[in-house]
């Protein structure tokens, strides 16, 4: 192991999930620490959210976990904002509000999410970027509790975590909606893990299907359990015959899809087999109970299909109620922006769908490019967006206007299109016959998804304010409509100089304690590398399995992103039946080329040493 670091002090604007109290580092001294970067936005932080849980579930007398929080949008630095993520993400562990990132850079953060782990005399003994670590984690845990209960200075006990009071609310940060026949509404009731259907007037109680508690049982409506579900989606009435459901939830959290039956709210698993997808790319149809999802957050029915926002791998896929199979339909995994044939679409967390009135185009949400993008004639384009670190609120020519992270879409009967603008706290309409942005509603909270009644009204899911909201009569004409010019963002993360010409990328891997690289089906490595623009590359981009690649730097680009994706395959050492595991990383990394400048770039796809 390397030179031991003290880890530095614990400082930000607040603390949330501790009664009030100011943490240090020395108050949690004989404690195993996890300090958790993350931000609310990111669907890789949400993913180890869910992979800390069995952890300090397990280890609750000895590990502490601190979520420091690190944001990237602008909405996302309000205390307020901050304070409804944590409530909305089961956050059940300390959380630092550091707006200004000061912790990140302290402690040497270059991607969220990132994990420093701390032993119980205050030194870092590993960092780690990206998600799937737990089982790394666990070993390393293992190793620190012998190792300091030995020297005694190992103290077990209760953690400093103090839970809020639960509110009192009808719904907590529903999700999605769907109308269903007879005028009633169908509501992904998300922080409460069910469903909630409400009557015409959106505020009266139907019914519950769902218990309430997390989980992923199937059964009759008072007995299933869901997991933060998201999107709804009815099938057509011949499909739902033939499948035996009619509508299908998104359960994000359980990366399943689940059936429902309406008549008498039974539940039944159809996608999904409940791991989180961690595999390479292909085109092949599936049986649908038997692949891995992750993170599936919106669901549309379009072109015979049911098509799935899968958030978790910036892609789309669809799903054969009828077949019981299932695939994927549009992007590579790599998380950018990037139009053109749907296998070679780049997208970053899709999180709304919709469909227009004559079928034929898909609007999309790609909420990480603060972007509304469309699927028509086996193509992606993009409507409005700019890309991954270009944000605002800014009306005007589609070119030139600006989202902060949009979860929902809405199409309407005139070929425009509505804007669950989430982050901007609006309801935003593109118009492509005008190629115009407005904004037709602002000062909400956090909408999230948007819905067009029979009677033409549209309601707006407005998350953070748990409840449902009808847009004022008169917002969807020109009238109604306003034009902002606001503030632009962009987030700058520090670019990486390299030299034009020769450079070596190098993505190091170390296996977790206990596991040794697994060659039995091949190559346990591999890598792939592109470019934005392309033309940064002119040598070095494609798919191999050696995790180092030589490349070669346009040095008539200035600057650009590399785009790379490593994976690994591991089995469990010296153990009889051993284990398999697959660890995956996607990187972003902002380049600038400059003389006389780095000739290697070294990327961390799991380190245990700090």
């Amino acid at each position: 192991m390397s030179a031991r670091v003290r880890a530095p002090e614990l400082r930000g604007r607040g603390w949330l999930n501790t009664g009030g109290r100011e943490l240090k580092l020395s108050d949690l001294r004989g404690k195993i620490v996890i300090a958790d970067f993350w931000t609310f936005c990111c669907i890789n932080c949400l993913h180890v959210l869910d992979e800390l849980r069995p952890l300090e579930e397990k280890y609750g007398d000895v590990l502490v976990v601190i979520g420091v929080h690190s944001p990237k949008f602008e909405h996302e630095k309000d205390a307020d904002a901050l304070a409804a993520a944590v409530e909305r993400y089961g956050v059940h562990h300390p959380v630092l509000d550091d707006p200004e990132l000061g912790m990140w850079q302290q402690y040497a953060a270059r991607a969220w999410p990132t994990l420093s782990v701390i032993d119980p005399e205050g030194y870092v003994v590993a960092t780690m970027a990206g998600e799937g670590h737990a089982e790394g984690l666990a070993r390393l845990i293992d190793d620190l509790i012998v190792t300091h209960e030995a020297k005694g200075t190992l103290h077990r006990g209760e953690g400093p975590y103090v839970p809020p009071a639960e509110p009192e609310t009808t719904l907590r940060f529903p999700g999605k909606a769907v109308v269903l026949d007879g005028g009633n509404l169908l509501v992904s009731d998300s922080a409460r893990h069910s469903l909630v259907e409400l009557g015409p007037d959106g505020e009266t109680v139907v019914r519950r299907i769902g218990t309430g508690d997390r989980g992923r049982a199937d059964g009759p409506a008072a007995a299933a359990t869901f997991s933060e579900p998201q999107g709804l989606c009815l099938l057509p009435a011949h499909t739902a015959e033939v499948a035996g459901y009619d509508l299908v939830v998104a359960d994000t959290v359980n990366h399943l899809l689940r059936g429902v039956r309406l008549a008498t709210g039974e539940v039944v698993t159809v996608a999904g087999t409940g791991r989180q997808w961690r595999s390479a790319v292909d085109d092949h149809s599936h049986d649908a109970l038997s692949v891995d999802l992750s993170s599936p957050w919106d669901l549309a029915w379009y072109d015979d299909k049911l098509v799935i926002a899968m958030a978790g791998i910036h892609q789309l896929w669809w799903f054969d109620p009828i077949r019981r199979t299932a695939g994927m339909y549009a992007g590579t995994t790599v998380e950018a922006l990037r139009d053109g044939l749907l296998a070679e679409a780049w997208m970053a967390q899709p999180s709304g769908l919709s469909v227009s009135a004559d079928g034929a185009r898909l609007w999309v949400a790609d909420s990480e490019t603060s972007a509304i993008r469309y699927v028509e004639n086996d193509v992606m384009g993009t409507a409005v967006g700019q890309g991954l670190f270009d944000f605002g609120h800014v009306d005007g020519p589609a070119g030139e206007a600006l989202l902060q992270h949009p979860l929902g879409v809405c199409a309407l009967p005139d070929g425009s299109v509505l804007i669950a603008d989430t982050y901007n706290g609006a309801v935003r309409r593109f118009d492509p016959g005008t190629n115009q942005v407005s904004t037709v509603a602002d000062g909400l909270a956090e909408p999230s998804d948007l819905v067009l009644t029979p009677s033409g009204e549209v309601l707006v899911v407005e998350s953070a304010a748990h409840r449902l909201t009808r847009l004022a009569p008169g917002a969807l004409t020109a009238a109604g409509a306003s034009t902002v010019d606001g503030p632009r963002h962009r987030t700058e993360r520090k670019p990486t100089d390299v030299a034009a010409g020769e450079v070596v990328l190098d993505v190091i891997f170390t296996p977790a304690p206990g596991q040794k690289l697994d060659e039995t089906y091949g190559p346990s490595t591999r890598l792939v590398v592109s470019a934005s623009p392309p033309e940064l590359l002119v040598e070095g981009a494609g798919t191999g399995t050696d995790l180092s690649r030589r490349l070669v730097v346009n040095g008539d680009v200035t600057d650009g992103v590399l785009q790379v994706t490593a994976q690994a395959a591991t089995c469990d050492a010296d153990v009889e039946h051993a284990a398999c595991h697959l660890t995956r990383q996607d990187w972003g990394v902002p380049v600038r080329v400059v003389p006389d400048a780095a000739t290697r770039v070294p990327l961390v796809l799991r380190g245990l040493d700090a």
